[in-house]
């Protein structure tokens, strides 16, 4: 699923308890779980600036809705760098209406296409007219993430506002400097390819990095390994979740 306010979608349900990693993420997201127990709740994942490796839980129903650049800070009501590294209940920041909304999702029986379907409508509820500001802020999002980027000042001149503002907007909006923001993106990238690459200099090379050192020192700081250990299942110790 895509749309105007969803960037995409993904069912991460597991029955099996396996582990979980959660790799760093410029997104802020939605998700609905439940437990084998029969508990549910509906929290928002802030940006992610750090891998995190969880033994896993139990989760019959786990859906994840990550927002387009631009769309959550309007949509959550709260500048989204209050939000990064943190998980938050949505009733902290939607109140009653969070509530009502987790009550609508778990009595769907853990159909995903319905649970999917009233998140959508949920957000759609609360967009309001075209705003310039949100439209800045996805075009930076986008420019930041292309394989051959520009200086943030060529961008904000581009853009037609001062390095600072734009920055600025980043920063609060997406909850990342632009440095991070890109950073992250290109990781992002490098991962979604690495099964698909020869080597990792031809990955490197191919996902914006200098040489295959300068990757290997970003997954070191990101990932917590190097590439070549984390593309071969060699990962950190697991934390609890």
């Amino acid at each position: 699923m895509t749309s105007a306010l969803i960037e995409d979608a993904h069912d991460l349900s597991d029955g099996t308890g396996d582990r979980l990693v959660h790799v760093p993420d410029t997104a802020t997201a939605l998700v609905f779980r439940t437990t084998a127990d029969g508990r549910a709740d509906l929290v928002v994942v802030g940006p992610r600036t750090r891998a995190a490796y969880f033994a896993g839980k139990n989760l019959p129903v786990c859906v994840r809705v990550r927002l387009r650049p631009g769309t959550a800070r309007p949509l959550l009501g709260v500048p989204i760098s209050a939000l990064v590294d943190r998980v938050t209940p949505l009733a902290d920041l939607w109140g009653a209406a969070a509530l009502r909304l987790e009550r609508r999702l778990t009595r769907l029986d853990g159909d995903r296409r319905l649970i999917l379907a009233q998140l959508e409508t949920a957000l759609q509820a609360r967009t309001r007219g075209p705003d310039t500001r949100d439209g800045l802020v996805g075009a930076a999002a986008a420019a930041l993430s292309a394989r051959r980027r520009e200086r943030l000042s060529d961008l904000a001149r581009r853009m037609g506002v001062s390095e600072r503002h734009l920055r600025d907007l980043l920063t609060e909006d997406a909850g990342l400097t632009p440095k991070s923001f890109a950073r992250i993106a290109r990781l992002r990238d490098a991962l979604a390819h690495g099964g698909r690459s020869p080597g990792l200099a031809q990955l490197a090379a191919a996902t914006g990095y200098y040489d295959q050192s300068h990757m290997t020192a970003e997954f070191r700081s990101l990932m917590g390994v190097p590439p070549g250990a984390f593309f071969a299942g060699r990962l950190p110790d697991l934390q609890r979740c």
